[in-house]
């Protein structure tokens, strides 16, 4: 059961004693995210909500590889791949490199890694 009341749609007010200051909760107000931010933020991880996408970034996590040999490791199509990549290109989540006739993939700097590895170990640790 939920220890607020609403008295209007407008107003919200605790029926307890609440253990923070107001001024604190001015200071919590100042490293909230500005709402341009939070929906960038929303859209980079909805990009992130594709299985394959992520199965794509699961193994450039790992290595660079072509769109070939991505194809082959996830039994998917080539231009299945390519279009997922491209939406990962879009979003800054993978670079590529031209060698010859040949695309390699890799991601796209030491955050993408980051990110990605935080949320594997987190979701091994809650399972």
């Amino acid at each position: 059961m939920s220890n607020l009341k609403i008295a209007s749609t407008d107003d919200l007010e605790c029926d307890i004693p609440h253990p923070l200051e107001t001024e604190h909760l001015a200071e919590l107000g100042q490293g909230v995210l500005e709402p341009e931010k939070a929906q960038r933020m929303a859209e980079f991880f909805s990009f992130l909500g594709d299985p394959n996408r992520l199965r794509i970034l699961s193994l450039l996590a790992q290595e660079e590889l072509c769109v070939c040999d991505l194809a082959i490791a996830l039994t998917m199509s080539e231009s299945a791949v390519s279009h997922q990549l491209r939406t990962l290109r879009a979003i800054r989540l993978v670079r590529y490199e031209k060698r010859g006739r040949k695309v390699f993939y890799r991601l796209a700097d030491h955050h993408i890694l980051n990110l990605y590895q935080a949320v594997a170990e987190h979701l091994d640790e809650i399972d």
